[in-house]
């Protein structure tokens, strides 16, 4: 027998309508607009729009394809919008669905970053970003607490995260070979104890089905796109592939590969592909390479960023196009800096966002081999165990150069404090962030907001 769906939940009564391409284009927008809060308030944001509002997709058939969306690397939230774009209205439906969920914050952001690069020595602007810093601190530890409930369910979990956090923090293990050898061990360890890691990544508790237009659309046969062939795979390689790396083979071509380009086009190439837990896990192996590899930024900076994407609709991983800014910018040439910062956030937004739709036209129609593989699932719920440790990390790095003034790196890249080069404004304004968010439950961008001010206030009263 079907399940009773409330009132307030099902929308208007009767069959839900397929929406036009038209109609989708315009909640697209909507969301993209409004994609606050990170990957978990854009998906709550997108289920109540379209599964609990318009029914236009079922709620198993929801939570299928974010299933899958955790599977990839990159930011699951625009992930899942190209998907059920992509069932709605086919490849231009998830391009449509895609680019509108990133576009207005990728705007937002090109404009705060050139504003930062204009002014952003100002004593005003220094001590906003004061309080900013500090916030995006908090936001940092918080999302440790809230991924490691999630992920770490036993002490296989527990020891997978503390062995990442030693890896990428003293031994200075590289994030990506971090993260295959946590899928190697959720792989393996499916085999010799199922019960630590099998469904360890995602839960299965029941939901109330909803029906929506889509799974209508599947019962009358009408989804044809969605049945892969033997020629499916093959191409969408051969077009996506040369749509992702292209523009970064010519630029490779015309500028050589030691200019910030193909560096730019190359790096972020790579972040792409090893980007699973989201933004707060790849940012410390980025600001790594960033700050001490490629020497785009200084310590405090990447901080910066942070707290400009934190306060931008979109996807969180929209940071990286502050770096890619920054990075051309510092590294113009003969090119106009503000042109080459721009080129160079443009650039970072190709190669981050454009294996996102990749992966989803690739594998989607594949979706329901994937959804019943317990190993794979295994392998998730161990590398989501790792991030856990990898965020730890960031959360320390960002701690150091937040509080302190001065750090001292000792062998194997750990980084220790100079204790007397503390700041007590930043550690007063951090506390305080910290209080408002893990006790009194305030808001990301209320926090931040109050955080700024704060920040200017210590300015005004302590010079």
């Amino acid at each position: 027998m079907s399940a009773v769906v409330p009132a307030h939940r099902s929308g208007n009564v009767g069959a839900p309508a397929v929406p036009t391409f038209t109609e989708a284009a315009k909640v697209w927008a909507k969301i993209g607009l409004l994609s606050f809060g990170g990957p978990a308030g854009q998906i709550a944001l997108m289920h109540r729009e379209l599964v609990e509002e318009r029914r236009w997709i079922g709620e198993q058939r929801f939570l299928h394809a974010l299933n899958y969306c955790m599977l990839l690397p990159g930011p699951e939230a625009q992930q899942l919008a190209i998907y059920i774009g992509w069932l709605l209205h086919k490849t231009l439906g998830g391009l449509v669905a895609g680019i509108l969920f990133v576009v207005p914050g990728a705007l937002v952001m090109l404009i705060l970053s050139s504003l930062y690069v204009l002014y952003g020595d100002m004593p005003l602007v220094e001590a906003l970003f004061l309080g900013v810093k500090a916030a995006v601190l908090a936001i940092v530890i918080e999302a440790v607490i809230r991924i490691g409930r999630r992920a770490l369910k036993n002490r296989a979990m527990v020891s997978i995260a503390v062995a990442a956090f030693i890896a990428i923090y003293a031994l200075n293990v590289p994030f990506p070979l971090i993260i295959l050898l946590a899928g190697l061990t959720g792989w393996q360890g499916d085999r010799v104890a199922p019960g630590l890691f099998s469904g360890s990544a995602h839960g299965k508790g029941d939901v109330v089905d909803i029906k929506g237009a889509v799974d209508l659309m599947f019962e009358r046969g009408e989804l044809t796109h969605v049945v892969p062939t033997k020629w499916h795979a093959p191409r969408t390689v051969a077009i996506w592939l040369p749509i992702w790396l292209g523009p970064v083979l010519l630029i490779w071509w015309f500028t050589g590969s030691a200019s910030v380009w193909t560096e730019i086009g190359r790096f972020f190439s790579l972040m792409a592909v090893v980007t699973f837990g989201g933004a707060y896990a790849v940012l410390a192996y980025v600001a790594q390479a960033a700050v001490q590899s490629f020497g785009w930024l200084a310590p405090g900076e990447m901080v910066d960023g942070l707290g400009l994407a934190e306060t931008t609709p979109g996807p969180l991983i929209l940071v990286l196009q502050f770096v890619g800014f920054i990075a051309a910018f510092r590294h113009s040439g003969s090119v106009n800096p503000l042109l080459a910062g721009s080129l160079g956030a443009l650039l970072t937004l190709w190669v981050t966002f454009t294996p996102c739709f990749f992966w989803i036209f690739l594998g989607a129609p594949y979706i329901e081999a994937l959804r019943g593989n317990r190993a794979l699932s295994a392998a998730l719920g161990a590398i989501t165990a790792a991030v856990v440790g990898v965020i730890m990390n960031l959360a320390l790095w960002f701690a150091l150069h937040v509080v302190f003034r001065e750090v001292h790196a000792m062998s194997l890249g750990m980084t220790i404090p100079v204790f007397s080069s503390i700041d007590w404004r930043a550690a007063l304004l951090s506390c305080a962030a910290m209080i408002a968010i893990l006790k009194l439950k305030i808001g990301m961008l209320p926090t931040l907001a109050g955080s700024a001010l704060a920040g200017v206030l210590l300015l005004a009263v302590g010079g």
